[in-house]
């Protein structure tokens, strides 16, 4: 599959909703789970989380990478500083390992017509570069443990073979379900 990766940037949103069109968890979300508070995520609908996700992407931080396939978008990956996820940064089962600066790969989405095509595998090789050209030294995912066969829905922030494919190395954490995997460049 012929893939193009580029960091999402107001002249691409127009294509990350056409994107989220397609999945009604998406159209929901906006990527907003691990940015907002419990408090926010209340408060905001979807609409209102659509607004706040643009509201980055305008001032010039693009919040992830788009992939595209034969012009079209495809998929998604949401790459930030982990300090931008307030949620993330309030787990106490994904809590931070030291006092390195990181960024964290927080959540996948891939169009339904090509899942399980290696898309998501090669969207975090394209997050890790793209963190690296941002200056990130450290990049962390929290994949599911598990490999075996999800419900999509699930495994929103991939799985750990995905990781380890890329070169991540599990560092563990006190979640039934989800690890804390690390990539240094």
């Amino acid at each position: 599959m012929d893939l193009a990766f580029h960091p999402l940037t107001s002249e691409r949103w127009k294509d990350i909703e056409k994107l989220f069109q397609e999945d009604s968890i998406c159209r929901s979300c906006w990527c907003m789970w691990w940015r907002l508070s419990s408090n926010e995520w209340e408060k905001r609908k979807g609409s209102d989380r659509k607004e706040a996700l643009k509201t980055i992407v305008n001032q010039r931080k693009a919040p992830g990478i788009i992939t595209y396939s034969k012009g079209q978008p495809i998929a998604w990956c949401s790459i930030s500083p982990r300090e931008e996820f307030h949620r993330l940064e309030r787990s106490r089962t994904l809590k931070r390992i030291d006092n390195q600066p990181v960024w964290s790969v927080v959540c996948f989405f891939v169009a339904k017509r090509c899942r399980r095509k290696g898309v998501s595998t090669r969207l975090l090789e394209a997050a890790v570069k793209y963190a690296g050209e941002q200056g990130a030294k450290i990049i962390e995912g929290y994949p599911k443990r598990s490999s075996e066969k999800q419900q999509d829905t699930t495994v929103y922030t991939g799985l750990a073979s995905m990781f380890q494919k890329v070169g991540f190395t599990d560092c563990g954490s006190t979640s039934k379900t989800r690890t804390i995997m690390r990539y240094e460049l």
